[in-house]
């Protein structure tokens, strides 16, 4: 899969940009190498990887709801009316 599918996978707009390659990755990487130094590298990364499986949480469990409120049938939705009024 190419990298920038990847990109684009993540975020919809990101593809707007084009596509980011290998060279592109680098310089990234060595930029926040750069800003955080070695050290702090790791804790990033895991801040990062956390934040990361929170929204992958969020997203499937707000997807999980929507999914259950349209597979709702039409007589589940009317016995819901009758009982709260």
């Amino acid at each position: 899969m190419p990298s920038h599918a990847v990109f684009a996978a993540l975020s919809p707009g990101f593809c707007l940009i084009g596509p980011v390659g290998w060279g592109e990755l680098l310089i990234i990487l060595f930029l926040v190498l750069l800003f955080f130094g070695p050290k702090r590298l790791p804790e990033v990364a895991e801040a990062f990887g956390k934040s990361i499986q929170k929204f992958k949480k969020a997203s499937r469990d707000m997807k999980d709801e929507i999914e259950s409120s349209t597979s709702k049938k039409p007589e589940d939705m009317t016995e819901g009316k009758d009982k709260q009024g």
